[in-house]
């Protein structure tokens, strides 16, 4: 008894330092794409609830750290869910994880989508390929709180049919009467029968009212961009456009410095920003 009082004062603090990860287990893996999977992990029963766009730093024990956005339904309290693409040794150390390994899980950190400054507006979700990951969770509220909205679109590019996220998700959410969902491919093969091109090319086809309207944009940064300009064009004025960033995310904390933008600091002031207060310094890649 005398032993376990004097290690509580020391457990404690270390448990709400948010450099320190709380090891986790794999509940789930789901292959998603041709280099994408989805892992279900247990959840710190400590860690506080996260808001849709926020991410979590996962540690591939042996190998590193990485920042990835959380994908799954802010409602559920059970499991949390990432969706990584495997792109350098980090990414795909995480990626060959199964059922019954562990893991490294800290956070959740960051800003997310704006769901409250949406209510009672048009919702414009434009996605391009991994993107749709980060706007998954901001789509699970939006749908779960429907009546608080106006309009809803969700616009979603891919490179090929093979790299559709969610696909039999998709095409479920594609089946309701109060959502607008249309999905292009870059390269269609012979199994494609709906849209070719960029997704920004949807932009103009989709109904919402610009001077009402939430955009929340998310994928590759030249598509982000031209996706701006594709709102501009439409009418959407750069205060109503959030955008997500993904910058050499490391600490978490903006203490490292790693993903310092300009005056922001990534992890700390994004990772979603509204796109008037970054439009100086978007896409400058000496920052």
């Amino acid at each position: 008894m005398s032993t376990a009082l004097q290690l509580d004062p020391i457990a404690a603090p270390a448990a709400a330092d948010p450099l320190i990860p709380h090891v986790a287990r794999v509940l789930r893996r789901r292959r998603d794409g041709p280099d994408v999977w989805t892992l279900e992990i247990e959840p710190d029963p400590a860690m506080a609830p996260f808001a849709p766009g926020q991410f979590n730093m996962l540690t591939a024990f042996g190998v590193g750290e990485a920042a990835i956005s959380v994908s799954g339904d802010p409602a559920e309290r059970g499991r949390l869910v990432h969706t990584i693409r495997a792109v350098g040794a980090v990414s795909s150390a995480l990626t060959r994880l199964d059922r019954g390994d562990v893991l490294g899980l800290r956070g959740p950190f960051g800003v997310g989508w704006p769901m409250d400054e949406a209510v009672g507006r048009d919702v414009v979700v434009v996605a391009g390929g991994v993107g749709l990951a980060p706007l998954r969770p901001a789509l699970y509220r939006l749908y779960a709180e429907r009546a608080r909205y106006g309009k809803i679109a969700l616009l979603y590019g891919t490179r090929s049919p093979a790299d559709i996220l969610f696909r039999a998700e998709v095409e479920a959410w594609r089946r309701r009467l109060d959502i607008d969902i249309e999905v292009t491919v870059d390269h269609a093969d012979a199994s494609w029968h709906g849209r070719v091109g960029v997704v920004t090319n949807l932009i103009a086809r989709a109904e919402f009212d610009p001077h009402h309207v939430a955009a929340l944009v998310c994928g590759p940064e030249i598509m982000m961009r031209f996706g701006v300009m594709a709102l501009r064009k439409a009418g959407v004025a750069d205060e109503d456009v959030y955008v997500s960033m993904e910058r050499s995310m490391k600490c978490a904390v903006a203490f490292c410095g790693h993903c310092q933008l300009g005056p922001v600091f990534v992890c700390r002031d994004g990772p979603v920003f509204r796109y008037d207060r970054i439009r100086d310094i978007f896409a400058v890649k000496e920052l």
